[in-house]
C-alpha cells in the first residue's frame, strides 16, 4: 500500500517501508468454565491514547485469522479506521459444544457448553483486555464469528444488548433447529436464533452484519431454489426488520456469487466489516 510512511535510500535507489502500526500478541488465559487454556490473539493499535475512545472486536475461530493475514488487513486500514482492539478466541477441540445458542442446544445436543462460552466471555476474557490495555470502558463492543462461530456471536449480542452493539455473521450457521429434518421440523419455529428475535423485543442500538457465498454449500431442505445458507441468512434479516432494524442501516448484508464456506471468503468480506463498522467515515 502507498499508505505508509516515505521510504530509505538504498544504494541511491528509493525503497518504501512498510511501517508495522499493529501489534500482535499471542496470550493464554486459563478458564475455569471452559477447563481448559484458550488462546487469544490481541490486534491493537502500537499507539493507544488513553484519552480517545477506543472500541472491541472479539471474533470466534481466531485461528483462522492469519490464514487471510488479518494483521495485514488492520495495518493497512489503519488511517481508515477508528482506533479498534480485536482479541481472536481460538476455539477448543469441543467447538461444536462450546459454539451455539446458550440458552438452548441443537437436536443433537450441540452446543451444551455454550452458555459456559459465555460466562468466559463475561467473566474471563473482558475482564482481561480491560487490564491488559488499562481500559475501564470501551467506547462499543462487537463479536463476530464464522460458521458456527458466527451463530454463537450473534447469540451473545442479541441476548447481551447492555454489552455488545455489533454482531459480525459470516456464513453462520443460521440452520441451528430444535428439530431434525424429516422428524417433526418446522421451519417456521425451530430455527433456534430466529426463534428468539421473533419472540424478542427490538433493542436500541444493535446492528447486524451478514455475508454469505452462493457456493457455501448445495442443500436446499425447502426445495425453493435458494440454498439454505442464504435461506436462513434472509429469514433472519426479514425477523430483525419485523422487529424494527433497517436494511441499510441497521443491517448489512453482502452474498458473493463466487464465495464459499471457506477462510478465504471469510477474509475477502473482513474488510467491508471493518468499513462498515469502524470506519471514520461510517
Amino acid at each position: 500500500m502507498p499508505d505508509y510512511n516515505s521510504g530509505i535510500v538504498i544504494f541511491g535507489f528509493m525503497q518504501d517501508v512498510k511501517v508495522p502500526r499493529i501489534q500482535v500478541q499471542k496470550t493464554v488465559i486459563t478458564s475455569g468454565y471452559l477447563e481448559r487454556d484458550v488462546i487469544i490473539d490481541l490486534y491493537a493499535p502500537i499507539t493507544i491514547l488513553q484519552s480517545e475512545p477506543v472500541s472491541l472486536l472479539l471474533i470466534n475461530d481466531g485461528q483462522d485469522l492469519p490464514k487471510f493475514g488479518f494483521d495485514s488487513m488492520l495495518n493497512d486500514l489503519c488511517d481508515d479506521l477508528q482506533p479498534l482492539i480485536c482479541a481472536g478466541i481460538h476455539c477448543g477441540k469441543e467447538r461444536k459444544m462450546e459454539y451455539g445458542t446458550a440458552s438452548v442446544t441443537d437436536f443433537k445436543g450441540r452446543g451444551a457448553r455454550a452458555a459456559k462460552h459465555q460466562k468466559f466471555v463475561f467473566d474471563e476474557l473482558l475482564p482481561f483486555i480491560h487490564k491488559r490495555y488499562k481500559i475501564h470502558g470501551f467506547s462499543e463492543k462487537a463479536y463476530a464469528g464464522f460458521s458456527l462461530g458466527g451463530l454463537s456471536a450473534i447469540d451473545t449480542v442479541w441476548n447481551h444488548p447492555d454489552q455488545f452493539t455489533t454482531a459480525g455473521v459470516f456464513s453462520g450457521s443460521l440452520w441451528w433447529r430444535t428439530r431434525d429434518i424429516g422428524k417433526g421440523y418446522v421451519e417456521e419455529t425451530d430455527r433456534i436464533m430466529h426463534k428468539q428475535i421473533r419472540e424478542g423485543s427490538y433493542k436500541p442500538g444493535l446492528r447486524f452484519f451478514f455475508t454469505t457465498g452462493s457456493l457455501d454449500e448445495t442443500m436446499d431442505r425447502n426445495n425453493n431454489g435458494v440454498i439454505d445458507s442464504i435461506d436462513d441468512t434472509l429469514a433472519l434479516i426479514e425477523e430483525l426488520e419485523k422487529k424494527g432494524y433497517s436494511s441499510g442501516k441497521d443491517i448489512f448484508y453482502i452474498n458473493y456469487s463466487d464465495g464459499r464456506h471457506d477462510v478465504e471468503t471469510w477474509g475477502r468480506a473482513m474488510p467491508e466489516f471493518l468499513r462498515w463498522g469502524w470506519g471514520k467515515r461510517r
